[in-house]
């Protein structure tokens, strides 16, 4: 009846018709809609959508002039800038698989990655030669080496690489969506090293679609990419953006006042961020001589955004904020609150995206399906899961089960279908935003020879959420100090994954089989 007052309505989105297009097809769906508009601005740099194509078309002839063949691997090991994107599509444009890789990554990182993936070119800057070379003698698949402001090196430079070819589409890869890949990123798991997950097509362009359309983006709007491109949440803003027609402002790394600048000169209207990005904006001093009224929302993923955060920027910023959820496994979005101010649930990441089906699980069997408002483990089905962990089918059988993909994630579902992440898979440390895979840390302390045993947990921190503490046993007459078991540490591996504090301990906590008991050492922490 009209007077009672009403709970809104669950959001529905509804299931959406995708067409059989490869990754390269966004550029083709924006080129017939607005081929003059500009697609990307990257500093001095501006390129319109009939310039990305073309360039990719070249980058595309490159390839295949260089021997790639459908599905062969390429490494893009670049920051944010128009030679990624102008590499990603021309991959695509030849059949191949991207690999992309962080720009932070340390030798052994750059050597796993490569070597696994079996790349055979990489893209990369200058300054990153060394790092390379000390490498290459593991590396017997990397044929070449193209750099980007390459200058007078003896590696060819990328501009004179691909301008030196013809900027007609190159012949059209025969692809089968649903099986040929056309990204592999690697994502930190929760045991071991970072896998190599298998995007299909099929899995990207859906989920490009899906973003699109369930955040209602259009070519009206301004989009800022500050997330790195290598990461899947970076990823997912090329495409879309691109499909979308969105003009895209690229930043090389994250910085307060560039991004404030940017969204002030270019009236951008989408933003999306995590949590540490947030953060710095909150406490800017001078925040508020920035206009930022073109923003139409600004949406957090990655990391769990704490609602006091979230409270104080719509505060200061006056701009809607709220959740979303992915995984590098879900090519990546799944879930988001809609960007209605009326619709949003500001501690959950939003119901599912279209077509996105979802379950709660108990947590021992992953065979018993939970009633509303139980917490288990969250577990999906739709398009966008990958087609599983590469050169991994054990690891791929016991995340994939019958289509259903089983997130780690602890959660639990409201009556609307909204979803709350209560906990994360037990191990992993998200330090701003970044997954941290306590295994790896823990395998280097082991290097080291005056640890015995070693232990890696997350400890709550106010900044990044939680950093790294390692619980370590000193060898018998050994007195290793904190500062130098932590620099040993940071000459491995990338910035985020850094040892931040060290403590000493007569022995780690371990259960019957050998297990490590993270709990008492959290607790502990």
């Amino acid at each position: 009846s009209m007077g009672t007052s009403r709970k809104l309505p669950p959001l529905f989105r509804p299931p959406l018709d995708y067409p059989e297009q490869p990754l390269h097809g966004h550029l083709k769906v924006s080129l017939a809609r607005c081929p003059d508009k500009v697609a990307l601005v990257d500093g001095e740099i501006e390129l319109t959508f009939r310039e990305l194509d073309h360039l990719s078309n070249a980058c595309a002839h490159a390839f295949l002039e260089a021997g790639i063949a459908k599905g062969d691997r390429i490494a893009i090991f670049l920051p944010n800038s128009a030679a990624f994107e102008i590499a990603f599509y021309g991959a695509s444009k030849a059949g191949a698989v991207v690999t992309a890789l962080n720009p932070s990554y340390k030798e052994g990182e750059v050597r796993y990655q490569l070597a696994d993936s079996g790349a055979k070119l990489l893209i990369t800057e200058p300054e990153k030669i060394p790092l390379i070379e000390s490498v290459r003698k593991d590396l017997p698949d990397l044929k070449e080496i193209i750099l980007w402001h390459g200058g007078e090196s003896v590696y060819p430079d990328f501009e004179s690489w691909i301008l030196s070819r013809p900027i007609s589409p190159p012949p059209e890869p025969d692809l089968d969506l649903r099986e040929d890949l056309a990204a592999l990123p690697y994502s930190s798991g929760t045991t071991g090293l970072p896998k190599g997950v298998m995007l299909t097509h099929r899995n990207l362009v859906t989920n490009h679609y899906v973003f699109n359309s369930n955040l209602r983006i259009t070519e009206q709007d301004v989009g800022l990419l500050f997330l790195p491109l290598y990461h899947i949440f970076g990823s997912l803003l090329m495409g879309g953006f691109t499909l979308a027609g969105v003009k895209q402002v690229l930043m090389p790394r994250f910085e307060v006042e560039a991004a404030l600048r940017l969204v002030e000169e270019h009236r951008v209207t989408l933003f999306f961020t995590v949590p540490p990005a947030l953060l710095a904006i909150l406490h800017h001093p001078h925040l508020e001589s920035y206009d930022l009224s073109s923003l139409r929302f600004m949406l957090s993923g990655a990391a769990p955004l704490p609602p006091e955060v979230r409270h104080q920027v719509e505060k200061r910023t006056g701009v809607m904020t709220f959740m979303g959820y992915g995984l590098t496994e879900t090519a990546p979005i799944t879930h988001t609150n809609p960007e209605d101010k009326h619709l949003i649930k500001a501690d959950s990441i939003g119901p599912p995206c279209s077509d996105v089906e979802q379950k709660i699980m108990d947590t021992e069997t992953g065979e018993r399906e939970l009633p509303v408002g139980e917490a288990g483990e969250l577990v999906l089905r739709g398009p966008n899961v990958m087609k599983g962990y590469w050169k991994a089918p054990e690891e791929t059988a016991q995340v994939l089960r019958d289509g259903w993909f089983y997130t780690g994630d602890i959660a639990k579902v409201d009556e609307e279908g909204y979803v709350y992440i209560l906990d994360r898979k037990k191990e992993m440390i998200k330090y701003k935003g970044f997954s941290v895979a306590p295994a790896e840390l823990e395998a280097i302390l082991h290097q080291h020879p005056e640890v015995a045993d070693a232990a890696v947990v997350g400890k709550p921190d106010a900044e990044a959420g939680e950093i790294p503490k390692a619980f370590v046993v000193p060898k018998p007459e050994k007195n290793p100090a904190a500062d130098a078991l932590m620099a040993f540490v940071r000459d491995k591996v990338a910035g985020y994954k850094q040892v931040r504090e060290v403590e000493f301990i007569d022995q780690i906590p371990k259960s019957p089989s050998g297990k490590i008991l993270r709990r008492i050492l959290k607790e502990r922490a």
